[in-house]
């Protein structure tokens, strides 16, 4: 039948061009409300590790006695733990170490991994077989598993955790990179740069990076979200801060003693991370589209 539209079919765009149904139903302009808040929470994380005293007057470390185990309530937005002190607070102090660690996670891993990624897919023939042949080693193996064994090696504490963990997710970044430069490699306008006389390394730098780096850049945002969990799951088995410092995976191993009649020392520092680890796995969603 001819003229009939297809009910969650597309639209035609101008010059004929198809338009998917999903985004053909989307006005134009619209803002995604969870993107918003995704960004949002996002902030309002990093305000925690930037200026912290603006949201707590507590002290993270100190606690009143007379206060222990108060549930959540005016006073202690998050209650207090077994040594009075406010958990709201130790969340809240708590963001720089996790935040940092995270940073510096997703630093190495997009380093050294887009590195790896560019030389694989630029030099090709012996040094992309071999690179990539460690790159498949490496995925193969877990990586908490691999975040461990580094951290047997390097020894416990925040900057080692994160050094760990970017380094579990150097391969995810060498593998995504390495198959952006194949495809920006093989690209006319490369091509036109080689053959004005473009030298290797000034092509690369000038043509196949900038044009490399889009989905690297959305695996970050991926990463990072990915970093915080790492982060805290390794801080929580006793690998990273030292107590009384209030990191987000110590709070909730902390609070795992008394689950049974304080549920809040555990379940409202995990809402956090999870909240955090959304926020972040929704930003990158995002990147990805606009890059894609």
């Amino acid at each position: 039948m001819t003229g009939a539209s297809v009910p969650g079919a597309g639209g035609v765009g101008s010059g004929g061009v198809p338009v998917p149904a999903r985004a053909a139903r989307r006005p134009r302009g619209r803002v995604a409300v969870g993107l918003v808040v995704a960004w949002l929470m996002v902030g309002l994380v990093l305000l925690w590790a930037v200026v912290p005293g603006l949201f707590t007057a507590y002290d993270p470390i100190a606690g009143v006695p007379a206060e222990k185990l108060r549930p959540p309530g005016a006073g202690h937005l998050f209650g207090t733990d077994a040594v009075g002190r406010d958990v709201f607070a130790r969340v809240v102090h708590g963001s720089v170490h996790s935040l940092s660690g995270a940073l510096v996670a997703v630093g190495v891993g997009l380093l050294l991994g887009t590195l790896l990624g560019l030389l694989a897919g630029a030099a090709g023939g012996v040094a992309d077989a071999a690179v990539m042949r460690v790159v498949d080693v490496l995925l193969s193996v877990p990586g908490l598993l691999l975040a461990l064994t580094v951290i047997i090696l390097l020894g416990p504490g925040t900057v080692n955790v994160a050094i760990a963990v970017g380094i579990g997710s150097v391969a995810a970044f060498a593998r995504l990179a390495r198959a952006e430069v194949v495809r920006v490699r093989r690209t006319d306008y490369v091509e036109a740069a080689f053959g004005s006389g473009g030298r290797f390394g000034a092509v690369l730098w000038r043509h196949v990076l900038p044009n490399s780096l889009g989905p690297v850049v959305a695996l970050a945002a991926l990463q990072f979200g990915a970093a915080i969990l790492a982060i805290s799951t390794l801080g929580f088995l006793g690998y990273g801060a030292e107590p009384p410092t209030p990191e987000w995976g110590l709070l909730i191993a902390e609070g795992r003693n008394y689950l049974a009649t304080s549920w809040w020392l555990t379940t409202l520092p995990g809402a956090v991370v999870v909240a955090v680890v959304l926020a972040a796995g929704r930003i990158s969603r995002s990147i990805g589209r606009e890059r894609g």
